[in-house]
């Protein structure tokens, strides 16, 4: 394989209006790529296809909608075969988190997580996934993450989601060889988005430096032009060797330090005062 032209691709993004899905819609204009925007945000994606299209010449149709819906993936295939638009790539980015001990969650949140970063996800996909083997010259790109590798206490949830959705895009890389369609788990650590404004996060996201979206994207650009494309890939050095020392040590222990590094301030116990007593 060489490096993808995307000079003559239809690249659908879920979750465009904001973050790494808006990152990706101009990385992948500025390679040439025509887009379809899907999120919830009309203003913003209309904002965001104007500005794509006067910077680059390409296609960029938004479609506004949410993705958690039943019927949501019905009505977007609906609305392309509507527009006459034939998807030659996909990035699945919507999602979101919660961040809490799971017997304080609410159960309609925690279904809608599920719901968006899971259920939506493989259902767009499997829509799409015969016009993109068909193709043979796009991309799949899944949005996993660093919590996918390893249990996540107070973010139970999005990183059980976040594994699912990890197991599942490398087994479809495996079923794509031969295809050319390029199929890629990327797994960000804490990255500089409205993300943690969702999840009402209230850590700095385990204490390292958040990666921009910017270096998030380009990275998975980077892996997908390879001649021979791995499933997945963890974004940023800190985050790879994180994942690497975490396979030398105890599930327990991992579980243990993911419960320290998740941990809410609110949980910390109040501290007493105590009062020294001088030995006799």
């Amino acid at each position: 394989m060489t490096a993808v032209d995307y000079r003559h691709q239809t690249t659908l993004v879920t979750g465009a209006s904001s973050g790494i899905g808006a990152e990706f819609a101009r990385q992948l204009a500025a390679r040439g790529s025509d887009l379809v925007l899907v999120a919830r945000r009309r203003e913003r994606l209309d904002a965001l296809a104007a500005e794509l299209v006067a910077a680059h010449g390409i296609r960029a149709t938004a479609v506004p909608l949410d993705l958690g819906e039943p019927s949501a993936v019905a009505d977007l295939v609906a609305e392309l075969d509507r527009q006459g638009l034939r998807v030659t790539g996909l990035v699945n980015n919507a999602g979101f988190a919660t961040h809490s001990p799971f017997h304080d969650e609410d159960p309609d949140r925690v279904r809608e997580e599920i719901t968006l970063n899971v259920l939506a996800l493989v259902e767009l996909t499997h829509a799409l996934i015969d016009d993109l083997r068909a193709a043979g010259t796009g991309v799949l790109v899944n949005l996993s993450s660093l919590a996918a590798y390893q249990g996540n206490p107070n973010l139970a949830v999005y990183g059980a989601t976040k594994a699912f959705v990890l197991s599942f895009t490398e087994a479809l890389w495996g079923e794509a060889r031969g295809t050319g369609l390029r199929v890629l788990a990327l797994s960000p650590g804490a990255t500089e988005t409205e993300f943690f404004d969702v999840a009402q996060w209230r850590t700095s996201g385990g204490g390292s430096r958040r990666q921009t979206a910017e270096e998030v994207v380009a990275t998975a650009l980077r892996t997908l032009d390879r001649r021979n494309p791995p499933p997945s890939v963890v974004t940023g050095a800190a985050n790879r060797a994180f994942v690497a020392v975490s396979r030398l040590v105890t599930r327990r222990r991992l579980a243990l330090l993911m419960g320290s590094l998740m941990r809410r301030p609110e949980d910390d116990p109040v501290p007493t005062r105590t009062r020294r007593v001088r030995g006799r």
